[in-house]
């Protein structure tokens, strides 16, 4: 399955796959010039601004008045506060299959301070899992997937270090609260390995960088 990383991490965070399907609308419009007018279909995962462009999403619900936006129910008012048409408002269930007929998605359901999801999506014959901002990946299972893009937002040893150099410093440690938000690299490690084929591909996102 082909994958364009529009941007990843705390400033935005955009995928798209196929060159038609953009998982995530956390960036600038001017991000998305070279592939808005190809996008079939936007699917959203929580309301964070790195994930929910609001600017963005009413650009492309004014420019593409056909659009479909595909999220949980969670989502649905701040879409329609943004201009988007209920009638292009795909609202799913955690674990269903939503049939597109040249694809198909099913949200998966994630743990962040806020409702959160993430997807499989099923196109072409090939199979993907998308998963950010979660503390874990307990109960999921994704054997054999073509491609997996899952967030390794820090390394457990790194993060200690972290924590550490703060409390000495006497500075705010808001690493204290990332395992019970995020995915560490081990988490992400674990669950590739227990998952991947042989042909699978996996990428890493929302990995840590200091400024």
């Amino acid at each position: 399955m082909h994958y364009k990383i529009i941007a990843t991490g705390s400033k935005g965070n955009a995928v798209v796959l196929n060159d038609y399907i953009l998982v995530d609308c956390g960036v600038p419009f001017k991000k998305l010039k070279d592939n808005y007018r190809d996008i079939k279909i936007v699917l959203l995962t929580h309301i964070h601004s790195d994930h929910f462009n609001r600017s963005t999403i009413r650009r492309l619900a004014r420019d593409r008045p056909t659009l479909r936006f595909g999220c949980c129910s969670w989502l649905v008012a701040d879409l329609l506060e943004c201009g988007v048409s209920k009638r292009n408002i795909d609202v799913y269930e955690i674990g269903k299959v939503y049939d597109y007929k040249a694809f198909k998605v099913s949200p998966i359901k994630l743990y962040h301070d806020v409702p959160q999801c993430g997807y499989r999506i099923f196109a072409d014959g090939k199979k993907a899992m998308y998963a950010t901002d979660t503390a874990h990946l307990q109960g999921i299972s994704a054997k054999g997937y073509d491609l997996y893009l899952l967030e390794a937002n820090y390394e457990q040893s790194e993060l200690q270090e972290r924590i550490r150099a703060k409390e000495e410093n006497g500075g705010y440690i808001y690493e204290y609260n990332i395992p019970d938000r995020h995915l560490s690299k081990e988490q992400a490690d674990e669950f590739i390995f227990e998952n991947m084929g042989a042909n699978s591909k996996y990428v890493y996102l929302h990995e840590h960088r200091e400024e």
